[in-house]
């Protein structure tokens, strides 16, 4: 894959000579949703041939994107931009109600590539809604799975971002009232802002498992293990990656410097002067071949040893949309870097 996005000349490598370890988290990089969102992308280019039209970013990473750009997707916003009879897929990250409803309105052919976590909040909330509740959401604004998902209503959805928002938002009957989850906040800090909603809505009904995803939990707790271990910790990530971000936060919070680079000409030598431990983690959007590549540059750089930390295995996989299963398809996957 080609990433075709400008980028300042680097540092020359010789600057700096680090000659020490690279510590690996694990798990890290791309998550089960992430995988099948990118698969549907390819299967059905494979199979309809280009353009596909992909309503957003089929998930937050610049080498991605430019990836399946290059072999004939087209991203969009407005389904205006779409022609009649195209193949359209739908982002990992969701959409409202509004967008599905005018998608097939124009006669488009869909494929839903939303993560099947995500999913599970939007049917938690059409079934709640129908027994009369209304919700607190605790994500980020503008965040296109927060559009989705409180999206899925007309009205009755309150957004939360942080504590301080809490005693700001008036229901109509707090006996009737439930809270979910954009799937990819801290953990930390969504406790945090759940325990405030709970204190001053104690009767509101709470997910049976909570909403932040497997994937983003599992990397978050690696993240834990590996920033007190390591001088520096490096994410793999682009800035627009919910996820992504926040382990860059908290192994700040851990009292760990942490930056996060896009591409390997984003690792700048400065921030490793005098740590002779250096953490490496990807957030679930980013590619293992970007993760690589910054390993080449550390090793350029003198970083002699490469090692793992134990974490947890993850097996999960999630079935395809009807017509774009067919096994004689599956040299697509494989072919992924």
């Amino acid at each position: 894959m080609t990433d075709t996005t400008q980028r300042e000349t680097p540092v020359a490598v010789s600057e700096i000579d680090i000659g020490k370890d690279i510590v690996l988290a694990e798990p890290r990089g791309f998550c089960a949703g992430v995988d099948r969102a990118i698969e549907i992308v390819e299967r059905a280019l494979k199979k309809f041939g280009a353009p596909i039209y992909v309503r957003h970013e089929i998930v937050h990473n610049t080498y991605v994107v430019n990836d399946l750009k290059g072999r004939g997707a087209i991203f969009i916003e407005d389904l205006a931009d779409v022609p009649p009879g195209a193949t359209l897929v739908f982002s990992a990250h969701g959409v409202s109600q509004t967008v599905r409803k005018e998608a097939a309105a124009r006669g488009f052919q869909i494929f839903d590539a939303t993560c099947p976590l995500v999913t599970k909040v939007h049917v938690e909330v059409a079934k709640l809604h129908r027994e009369g509740y209304e919700f607190i959401m605790i994500g980020h604004k503008g965040h296109p799975e927060v559009e989705g998902t409180m999206g899925q209503l007309s009205d009755g959805i309150y957004l939360v971002e942080e504590a301080s928002d809490v005693p700001h938002v008036q229901v109509k009957d707090p006996s009737r009232l439930a809270v979910v989850t954009q799937t990819t906040l801290s953990v930390d800090d969504a406790a945090e802002i759940l325990a405030a909603v709970k204190r001053h809505f104690p009767q509101i009904r709470e997910p049976k498992k909570q909403d932040i995803c497997y994937a983003t939990q599992n990397r978050q707790d690696a993240v834990k293990v590996l920033a007190p271990q390591v001088d520096v910790v490096i994410v793999v990530g682009s800035p627009t990656s919910s996820n992504s971000n926040r382990l860059r936060e908290l192994a700040e919070r851990l009292g760990t410097p942490s930056f996060m680079v896009d591409a390997v000409d984003d690792l700048r030598p400065e921030w490793l002067e005098g740590r002779s431990k250096v953490g490496l983690t990807a957030g679930a959007s980013a590619p293992d071949v970007l993760v690589q590549a910054v390993i080449t540059r550390l090793r350029e750089m003198g970083a002699t040893t490469v090692r793992k930390l134990p974490g947890v295995e993850e097996h999960v996989r999630f079935p395809l949309p009807m017509g774009l299963g067919d096994k004689s398809m599956a040299e697509v996957t494989s072919q992924r870097s």
